[in-house]
C-alpha cells in the first residue's frame, strides 16, 4: 500500500488553519454564541496558505457578510407575512449578488457573492420565524467575524507565507518570456531554423498566461504582511508594460515575414541591425548604458532609409522601424518598473513617475454568461423553495441554501456540472462523518479539551488535502459536509433523524443545483470562444468609432492577452488557428488605436471614411455576417501613398537628428499604422499598393 505523504507546506497549512478555526470556536464558546460552529467553519473558509490571500478574503468576506445581513434584515420584515414572496426575494436576491461577482474578476468578486449567499444561509431559516432575525442575523456577523478575525491573527503572525516569492516569481517568468521570444524574433533573425516558428508560437502563449495569471495575482498585493504591498502601483504599472509588449512584438513578427515575401529574403541592412545591436535586450540589468541605447536607436530608425523597391517595401521598413522604437521603450519601461519594486522590497519609497495603471479593470467580462449564471441560482433555488413550501418540509430551508451556495461556488466554469458531482459524491462520503461528530463525538466531549481532541483528526487530515490542489474540491465537499452539519445543527439536542434529514436537504439541493445547471446555464468550449471572438469584434468595432485616450492601447492588449489565455485551454485541438486569430485581433486593436491617435497626420475626409467602414464591418462580423470588407483594401492603399509622399523622408531625418526623441515622427507611427491594418485585415494582398 502506498504510503500517503504531505508536504512541510500543506503540513503547515492544516495546523493553522485548525489552530486559527479552535481559536475562533474557543472565543465563540466562551461569549455565549448560539452557533460557535460557524465561527469555527469561516476560520477554514478563508484560510489559504498565502497571507495576503487571508487578509483580503477575510476582509471581502465580512463586508459580504454585512450586505448579506443587511439585506436580511430589510427583506424579512417587509416580506414576512408571505413566505413565498419572502423566498422569491431571497433568490432573487442571491441571483443579483451573483451576477455582480462575476463582473469583477479581481479578489473584490468575493464581497458580492458573500452578500448574495450570506442572505439565503441567513435568510431562509427565519422563513417560518421571522421574529428571530435580528437577533440571529446579529448573532451570524458575531460568528463570522469571529472566524474572519482568528483567521487572519493566526495566519499572519504563525510562520505567514508572504505573496512576494510566488508574485515575483512570476513577473520574472513574464519577463523571461517576453525577452525570450524578443531573443527568438530579433537575436536569430538571421538565422531562423525549422524550430523557429513553432518556439515563438509557445513564447507567445507562455507570455499571455503569465500576464492573466499576475493580474488576479496581484489583486491581493496590499494585504500581504511584508513590505511587497508598498509595491502594488509598480506591480499594476509593469502588467500594463508588459501588455504593452505583446502587439509590437507580433506585429514586428509579422512585418519581417512581409519583408521577406516582398524581397525575396530579408534585407541585408535589417538582418544586420537586428543582430548587432540586440544587447539593449538584458535579462535584468539595473541599467542599459545610454551610448548603447541611443546607438540602437539611430541604427533602427536608419532601417526606415534604407533601399526599398517600392513604396509598400518603403511602408514595411518604417513600420518596422516604428515597431523597434517602441519595444525599445517599453522593455526600458518594464526593466525599471522591475528595479522599483525590489526596491519597494527593500523598504524604499517607490518614484512618483508613474500614470495610473490599468489594473484588473482590462480583463474580459462576459455579461451574458454572468446573466445566465444570476438565472441558474434564480431558479435553483425557487425550486428548492416549491418544493419545500409544498411538502411543509421541516428542513427544506436547507435546501434552498444549499443550492444557493452550490450556484454561487461553481459560477466561473464552463460546464461546473461534472465539479457539482464530484462535490455531491464528497457530502455523501461525509454523511456518516457527520453522523457520528454530532451523536457520538460530541456527547463524550465534556470540555474544550476534550473536543479539540476528538476532532482534530478528521480536520487535519482534510486540511492537508485541502492544500493539494489534486484533492482539494473533494476534500471542500467532506469539509463543508461535517462543519456545515456541525454549524447548523444544534449539537447539544440533536438526534439521528433531524440529523440524517437536514443532511439530505443539503445534498438535495446540491443536486438540484446542478440539475438546474445543466439544464440552463452549462455551455461548451465552443461556444464560450464564439462569445470571446465576438466580444472582441465589438471592441474592434469600438476602437475604429470613436476616438480613444491614452490608455486605450493598453486597455486593450491587456484584455485582448487574457482572452487569448482563457481561449488556450477552450480551443486546444484548434490552438494554432484561434491563437494565430487573436493575435490578429490584437494587432489590429492597436493599429486602430494608433490611427486613432496620429489620424490629423493623413487626409482628414479619407480617414474618417476608413475608420466608419471598418467600424461597420467589425459590427456586422459580431453579429455573424459574412466578411466584407474588401473595400476597406483601396482607402488604405489610397492613405499609404498619401503618407509616404507626404513629408515622411523630412519626418525621418528630423527624427535622427534628435536622438533623445521617445518615438519617431507623427507620420511615420500614422504608417506604421495603416501596414498593420493592411497586413491584419489582408494578409495575402498583393505587393503593390493598389488604389
Amino acid at each position: 500500500m502506498k504510503r500517503i505523504r504531505f508536504s512541510r507546506q500543506e503540513l503547515l497549512f492544516s495546523l493553522k488553519s485548525f489552530a486559527g478555526a479552535m481559536l475562533a470556536l474557543y472565543l465563540a464558546n466562551r461569549a455565549g454564541l448560539p452557533r460557535p460552529f460557524w465561527a469555527f467553519m469561516t476560520a477554514y473558509i478563508v484560510a489559504h496558505p498565502l497571507a495576503g490571500n487571508v487578509r483580503s478574503k477575510a476582509l471581502y468576506r465580512f463586508v459580504g457578510t454585512l450586505l448579506g445581513c443587511a439585506a436580511t434584515v430589510v427583506l424579512i420584515p417587509s416580506l414576512s407575512a408571505s413566505p413565498e414572496l419572502l423566498s422569491l426575494a431571497l433568490a432573487l436576491w442571491t441571483g443579483l449578488c451573483l451576477y455582480l461577482s462575476l463582473l469583477d474578476r479581481s479578489a473584490r468578486s468575493y464581497v458580492f457573492m458573500l452578500a448574495g449567499y450570506s442572505a439565503a444561509l441567513i435568510g431562509f431559516p427565519l422563513v417560518d420565524a421571522p421574529a428571530a432575525m435580528f437577533d440571529t442575523a446579529v448573532a451570524r456577523v458575531q460568528e463570522i467575524g469571529l472566524g474572519i478575525l482568528c483567521a487572519s491573527v493566526v495566519h499572519s503572525i504563525a510562520l505567514p507565507a508572504s505573496l512576494a516569492p510566488p508574485l515575483l516569481g512570476l513577473v520574472d517568468r513574464a519577463l523571461g518570456d517576453a525577452r525570450r521570444w524578443m531573443d527568438d524574433l530579433l537575436g536569430n533573425v538571421g538565422n531562423a531554423g525549422d524550430g523557429h516558428g513553432p518556439r515563438v508560437a509557445a513564447d507567445r502563449q507562455r507570455l499571455a498566461q503569465d500576464i492573466t495569471q499576475l493580474r488576479l495575482l496581484s489583486t491581493h498585493v496590499p494585504f500581504d504582511t511584508g513590505n511587497l504591498r508598498w509595491t502594488a502601483g509598480a506591480v499594476r504599472a509593469m502588467q500594463d508594460r508588459i501588455s504593452a509588449l505583446t502587439p509590437t512584438l507580433s506585429a514586428m513578427e509579422d512585418r519581417l515575414d512581409a519583408l521577406k515575401a516582398a524581397e525575396g529574403e530579408l534585407p541585408a541592412d535589417v538582418v544586420s541591425a537586428l543582430e548587432r545591436h540586440a544587447s539593449w535586450i538584458a535579462p535584468r540589468t539595473p541599467g542599459i548604458p545610454q551610448a548603447t541605447t541611443d546607438e540602437a536607436r539611430a541604427a533602427f530608425r536608419a532601417l526606415a532609409d534604407g533601399p526599398a523597391s517600392s513604396p509598400w517595401v518603403r511602408a514595411l521598413r518604417i513600420d518596422l522601424a516604428v515597431r523597434l522604437e517602441a519595444l525599445m521603450v517599453d522593455w526600458h519601461a518594464c526593466l525599471r518598473l522591475r528595479g522599483d519594486i525590489d526596491a519597494g522590497l527593500a523598504g524604499t519609497a517607490p518614484p512618483l513617475r508613474r500614470a495610473a495603471s490599468l489594473g484588473h479593470k482590462v480583463l474580459h467580462l462576459d455579461r451574458g454568461l454572468a446573466l445566465r449564471s444570476a438565472v441558474t441560482a434564480v431558479l435553483a433555488t425557487c425550486a428548492c423553495c416549491a418544493v419545500w413550501i409544498a411538502t411543509a418540509w421541516p428542513s427544506g430551508s436547507a435546501a434552498a441554501m444549499s443550492a444557493a451556495v452550490f450556484c454561487s461556488f461553481f459560477a466561473t466554469m464552463d460546464d461546473p456540472v461534472p465539479a457539482m458531482h464530484k462535490f455531491v459524491v464528497a457530502l455523501l462520503w461525509s454523511l456518516p462523518v457527520s453522523v457520528f461528530c454530532v451523536l457520538a463525538v460530541m456527547p463524550l466531549a465534556h470540555d474544550f479539551g476534550m473536543l479539540a481532541l476528538c476532532i482534530a483528526p478528521f480536520f487535519l487530515l482534510v486540511g492537508c488535502y485541502i492544500a493539494r490542489p489534486a484533492s482539494s474540491l473533494a476534500a471542500l465537499g467532506m469539509f463543508f459536509g461535517v462543519a456545515g452539519t456541525l454549524a447548523l445543527q444544534d449539537t447539544a439536542s440533536a438526534d439521528l433523524p433531524s440529523l440524517v434529514n437536514s443532511n439530505l436537504a443539503l445534498i438535495l439541493g446540491a443536486v438540484a443545483a446542478a440539475r438546474v445547471t445543466a439544464l440552463v446555464r452549462s455551455v461548451g468550449s465552443d461556444w464560450s470562444a464564439r462569445r470571446i471572438r465576438r466580444a472582441t469584434s465589438l471592441d474592434l468595432a469600438d476602437l475604429a468609432a470613436r476616438s480613444q485616450d491614452a490608455s486605450a492601447h493598453d486597455a486593450y492588449a491587456g484584455r485582448m492577452l487574457d482572452r487569448i489565455a482563457q481561449l488556450a485551454p477552450r480551443t486546444a485541438p484548434d490552438e494554432g488557428e484561434h491563437a494565430r486569430a487573436a493575435l490578429r485581433d490584437l494587432r489590429v486593436g492597436a493599429d486602430l488605436v494608433a490611427l486613432q491617435r496620429w489620424r490629423r497626420c493623413l487626409p482628414t475626409e479619407a480617414v474618417g471614411r476608413l475608420l466608419a467602414d471598418s467600424a461597420r464591418v467589425f459590427r456586422a462580423q459580431a453579429a455573424g455576417a459574412p466578411q466584407r470588407h474588401a473595400a476597406l483594401l483601396p482607402q488604405i492603399d489610397r492613405l499609404l501613398l498619401a503618407a509616404l509622399h507626404g513629408g515622411i523622408a523630412h519626418d525621418m531625418h528630423a527624427a535622427h537628428a534628435a536622438h533623445d526623441m521617445p518615438t519617431l515622427q507623427p507620420s511615420g507611427a500614422a504608417i506604421a499604422a495603416l501596414v498593420g491594418l493592411r497586413r491584419n485585415l489582408f494578409p495575402a494582398a498583393h505587393g503593390a499598393l493598389q488604389p
